[in-house]
């Protein structure tokens, strides 16, 4: 138990800001993708903007199971290039490469029945066509993202999260101008809609994956990680894949599956609902997605403890990253519960009356603000297990208690016939819950143990 005890340490806070900072920026880039993408649907109707958030998750949870376990490539790297074994490095991204290629065909029988299950949830004739239109494009780009994720967290694992910075937000830059003039019809470009606005994310996905290239193959990176030998399959790397990284993906899938099921139950109240949602959690976003870059930092930091045998620092890791994370969302909560009503009005610019849009999502970012410590506890949390490779009891925890979540939901919302503020209020303290589950298993110091650590860098 005092293994776990939190300290102050300025050098864990400067070094984790240094390694974090670039990642919060490039996750604050792909925020701000997603923002401006919906803020300018809004300026359609809120149907466009609800069905771009429903679409968006949608695309995310087709890929989420291979994304998950891919991503987990950040820690292995980080164990390897701690351990000294530098040539490993990119070896993890050739492995994680050929995962992808092999995983398109299992991706492909998901967009199938994802794509139906839009119309099958009761949602309004309009919506599903919408939503239909913008996950068919979105998906065509998978593999590019897979492909993208292997190189990301292969740069965070050895350190080098400008890169990741530098790619995502010329990603961005192109993104947002060209979903402008291909939603709008502008500067020569045809009025593309909805669908104009997936044009712009496969884009620019495609251009920031260049530049991924560009840097792995660069020859800094060629030379002191060995890269022209890495191309090979190795059986030792797989099997750590399977072992930690699909724990972490078949996590990410399910629950990405228990959100995006909640989402499309909540739409049913109707579009004023379905807008709603897409504006709260649009602001949600703003807070969540930039903590990811402290997430990805934390569970690099950590991997390279694991693998240099250095747990000692383990505990300055979890004391910076808790108190940027706390203090970041706790400063944004106050912020957004306080000034709720123009942050909702930023969406208004349809035209349509937005009274009733007005009145639930005031209720909601009350919500908002509640569980957004929680949110950020659970992202830290989170980091340092899954850096400790403690990946299959979150697996198993969190799938348990997102699928009680969306049980509870199923029950409110179909069987016992509640509201829409009933079944938000279940969802925030949801969210609690599981950060305190979350909270015991750091106290207890089960996943620091040495016995288990020597069984997570085994091959």
């Amino acid at each position: 138990m005092s293994e776990t005890r939190l300290h102050f340490n300025r050098a864990d806070l400067r070094e984790l800001t240094v390694i974090s900072l670039p990642m919060v920026v490039s996750q604050g880039s792909f925020a701000a993708m997603i923002f401006f993408d919906r803020f300018f649907l809004s300026m359609i109707d809120p149907a466009h903007m609800a069905a771009a958030m429903g679409g968006g998750i949608a695309s995310f949870f087709s890929v989420a199971l291979f994304q998950g376990a891919l991503a987990y490539a950040n820690a292995m790297v980080a164990q390897y290039y701690g351990a000294g074994e530098h040539h490993k490095c990119p070896k993890v991204v050739t492995q994680g490469v050929l995962m992808a290629l092999m995983s398109m065909p299992i991706i492909v029988l998901i967009a199938l029945a994802v794509y139906r299950l839009f119309g099958a949830m009761g949602h309004e004739p309009v919506l599903v066509e919408l939503e239909q239109s913008y996950y068919r494009i979105i998906m065509l780009v998978a593999p590019f993202s897979l492909a993208k994720v292997c190189l990301a967290t292969y740069f965070t694992g050895i350190g080098r999260t400008r890169v990741v910075m530098a790619a995502d937000v010329f990603g961005v830059l192109i993104n947002i101008p060209l979903s402008y003039a291909l939603i709008f019809g502008v500067a020569g470009f045809p009025e593309m809609g909805i669908q104009g606005a997936a044009m712009g994310t496969v884009i620019a996905s495609v251009f920031a994956l260049l530049i991924y290239v560009g840097f792995y193959l660069a020859k800094r990176n060629r030379i002191k990680f060995s890269v022209g030998n890495s191309f090979v399959f190795d059986g030792g790397i797989m099997r750590r894949y399977a072992r930690l990284g699909f724990p972490s993906g078949l996590e990410m899938f399910m629950n990405i599956a228990t959100f995006n099921l909640f989402l499309l139950l909540f739409q049913s109240f109707g579009i004023t609902y379905g807008a709603a949602a897409a504006i709260v959690f649009n602001w949600d976003m703003v807070s969540f997605i930039p903590l990811i870059g402290l997430h990805i930092g934390v569970i690099s930091l950590i991997g390279r403890y694991v693998g240099a045998r250095d747990m000692s620092r383990a505990n300055g890791v979890m004391t910076a990253g808790f108190t940027i994370a706390m203090s970041y969302s706790l400063v944004l909560a106050v912020f957004f519960v306080t000034f709720r009503v123009d942050l909702l009005n930023v969406f208004s610019g349809s035209g349509e009356d937005f009274a009733a849009i007005l009145e639930i999502g005031s209720f909601m970012m009350v919500g908002l603000g509640c569980y957004m410590l929680a949110d950020a506890f659970m992202l830290i949390t989170g980091a340092v297990l899954r850096g400790a490779g403690d990946t299959r009891w979150l697996m198993i925890t969190s799938i348990s208690l997102h699928w009680l979540m969306l049980l509870v939901q199923v029950v409110m919302i179909v069987v016992l016939d509640y509201g829409p503020r009933a079944s938000w209020v279940a969802f925030v303290i949801s969210i609690i819950v599981i950060a305190a589950v979350y909270l015991w298993r750091l106290r207890s110091g089960i996943w620091r143990q040495q016995e288990r650590l020597d069984q997570v860098m085994a091959e």
